[in-house]
This record gives C-alpha cells, structure tokens and sequence, in this order.
C-alpha cells in the first residue's frame, strides 16, 4: 500500500494519507489504527474499530457515514451512496465527497463502483483500489 500517516486529534482519528513516510504521534490511538490497519492488510480484519472524526461539512459527513455501512466484500454505486446519505439527486456532489475522503480505506470509499460494474475512480489510484477489493474478496 506504501508508507502511511496517521493523524488523530481528541482521541479520534482524523486523517489517514498514503504516500510519504510511516507516522503517527506515537498516541495509543495511532498506534491502534496502524495495528488494526496492517491487520486489515493482512486479511485478519475485516471492521474497524477505531474512532473517528473526520473534518468536513455536513454533507461530506452524510457521504462518509453512508460509506462506513457498506460490508467488507460488497461493492455498491455511487448512486446507491448518493440515496443511503439523503441526498439522491446529488450524484456528481456525493462523489466528489467520497474523493475527499479523508481516512480512506477505513472508511470505505473503495467498496463505490459506477452502476454498470466498472471500477471508477479513486483518489489514491485504480491499482490501490483493485488491490483493496481483491484482499475482500469484492473483485
């Protein structure tokens, strides 16, 4: 998956970053999640258990926690997200909200496909998004 930072505040875990180099504060919280992350990774996991307190609006918030109900394995639509967070008619706006995900992977913004099957995007790479369904069984 490559180097990953952690970043918590409060006791919640507020951002998850991929590229640059392994960090967290040395809190028992980030020390946590990268336990329960590299469990993850190794198929041992397959829900989190951390708290969490991403920074966004209101809007992005609905979007997020629609994502966090999605099963490990299962993939749904964009659409499907759009309906779950309450807002059906903004589809172009939820999936703006799913690529500013700030602790992607634990939330879930990878397990969101396009309707007619194919992959879509992903802020952190089609390839990392491929390897995550696959390690769930999803693909």
């Amino acid at each position: 998956m490559g180097t990953v930072s952690v970043t918590e505040q409060g006791g919640s875990i507020i951002s998850l970053r991929i590229g640059g180099s392994d960090k967290g504060d040395g809190s028992d919280v980030t020390d946590e999640a990268f336990a329960q992350l590299f469990e993850y990774l190794e198929g041992e996991r397959k829900e989190f258990s951390l708290e969490l307190g991403p920074n966004g609006t209101p809007f992005q918030k609905d979007v997020w926690n629609a994502l966090m109900k999605i099963p490990y394995g299962k993939t749904v639509s964009y659409s499907e997200i759009a309906k779950a967070s309450g807002h059906p008619k903004a589809l172009r706006a939820v999936g703006t909200a799913i690529g500013k995900n700030p602790i992607p992977v634990i939330i879930p913004c990878h397990r969101v496909i396009r309707s007619d099957g194919s992959i879509g995007g992903y802020a952190l790479g089609i390839d990392l998004k491929i390897r995550l369904l696959r390690l769930e069984g999803a693909l």
